[in-house]
């Protein structure tokens, strides 16, 4: 008797500790967040040579350096040039955690709207007081302009291309940008934006319109990895548009494209429990209990 009043007080005590020791630790809290934001603004008016190049690449929201939306934008020729640009460019992340919960948020996002009037006409000029000053250099090209976006989850692709050109007057704004949310549930979701909207006239040149949408059946890894056995090469929308001459074009183009991923566990007991060999749990296995039990 005295020995197990000694191990009930031995037992109390220990337990005493315990409450006391997890009664002190605190609840985990964890805010944690990111941001990168670009931000670019342009007017340029003038006559001579020109070429321009601008090219952003971003990530995939919450994936290992795994591309994301990308834009790209080039023009070169020489006359006159009366160019103004916004551009953004964002990369938001944020975390949460607050016990055993787990939420995350983040977003990468491009946004561009350009009004463009370029004139060709070919340009003599000199440099210097050298050779190039007894020896003008004579700049003589056609005007080319493109502009192209992709966004790799949602696999859309968005291309616009003027070249050839005796003269560009053209507006277009464009936005590449993939949202992704996760909770601890698990439950992952989120969407994919690409817009292009195009007006301009064209004079004397080769204007090309293309759209590509991949299957977004696979949008876990489709679009992600290798573009050789992405759905990239076997598009669900295809536009493939060409226009040689003179025109007036308008195009506005959008595509959303949702996407979801929802884990559901099984549940801690076995579908052995009670005795039920020959029941056949959710993922389809097979239950074997002298396993499970042995």
């Amino acid at each position: 008797m005295r020995n197990v009043t000694l191990f009930t007080l031995v037992l109390s005590f220990v337990i005493g500790i315990s409450a006391t020791s997890a009664a002190e630790i605190p609840e985990l809290e964890v805010e944690a967040s990111s941001n990168m934001t670009f931000d670019f603004e342009q007017s340029v008016d003038g006559s001579g040579y020109f070429m321009t190049y601008r090219y952003i690449q971003l990530d995939t929201p919450y994936t290992d350096r795994q591309k994301g939306p990308m834009y790209k934008d080039y023009a070169h020729g020489s006359g006159t040039i009366d160019n103004e640009i916004v551009l953004c460019a964002q990369d938001i992340h944020t975390y949460n955690a607050t016990g055993a919960y787990r939420e995350a948020e983040s977003y990468s996002c491009i946004s561009a709207q350009e009004d463009n009037s370029m004139v060709y006409s070919p340009m003599t000029m000199s440099y210097g007081n050298g050779y190039y000053a007894r020896n003008p250099i004579r700049y003589d090209s056609l005007l080319k302009e493109k502009t192209c976006i992709k966004n790799y989850r949602p696999v859309t692709s968005m291309h616009h291309e003027v070249e050839y050109a005796k003269a560009i007057d053209k507006e277009i704004n464009v936005l590449a940008k993939d949202k992704y949310y996760w909770y601890e549930d698990p439950l992952y979701e989120g969407v994919g934006y690409t817009t292009m909207s195009i007006v301009e006239d064209v004079t004397d040149g080769r204007t090309h319109i293309g759209v590509l949408q991949g299957e977004p059946d696979s949008m876990n890894s489709t679009g992600l990895k290798s573009f050789s056995t992405s759905a990239w090469n076997n598009p669900m929308i295809e536009i493939d548009e060409d226009y040689i001459g003179t025109y007036h074009i308008e195009k506005n183009m959008t595509i959303n494209v949702p996407y979801k991923h929802e884990i559901v566990e099984s549940d801690w007991l076995t579908c052995c429990f009670g005795g039920c060999e020959d029941i056949v749990d959710k993922k389809g296995i097979e239950c074997d209990c002298d396993d499970t039990f042995s």
